[in-house]
């Protein structure tokens, strides 16, 4: 069997700049597109609470798959590609950081 491949950290940051959950993203082989669902997922259930997450130890792999679909988060402190983080409106739902997909 082989060994899993880190594809990349990620913490939920709360409203006043709390720590809510953090998450490592890995598995056999290169990331997919549920990785890049997952981070989507946390994406806007932080953004419902009035958070935001921060992606680290980003794979260039990974990396490429959140730029093929346009998703925009903040990557060790920057927004990825200079462009502004992922901004979420609020949803019908209300999240709890007990809610987290993955």
């Amino acid at each position: 069997m082989a060994g899993l491949q880190l594809w990349c950290r990620v913490l939920v940051v709360g409203p006043n700049s709390a720590e809510l959950a953090r998450r490592v993203l890995e598995g056999p082989g290169d990331p997919d597109f549920r990785a890049v669902d997952c981070v989507a997922r946390l994406a806007l259930l932080a953004g419902r609470v009035g958070g935001h997450i921060v992606l680290a130890d980003v794979s260039p792999m990974f990396r490429a798959l959140l730029e093929l679909v346009g998703l925009r988060v903040e990557v060790e402190g920057q927004a990825e590609l200079g462009e502004q983080s992922l901004g979420v409106q609020e949803g019908q739902e209300e999240g709890h950081p007990g809610d987290l997909p993955c």
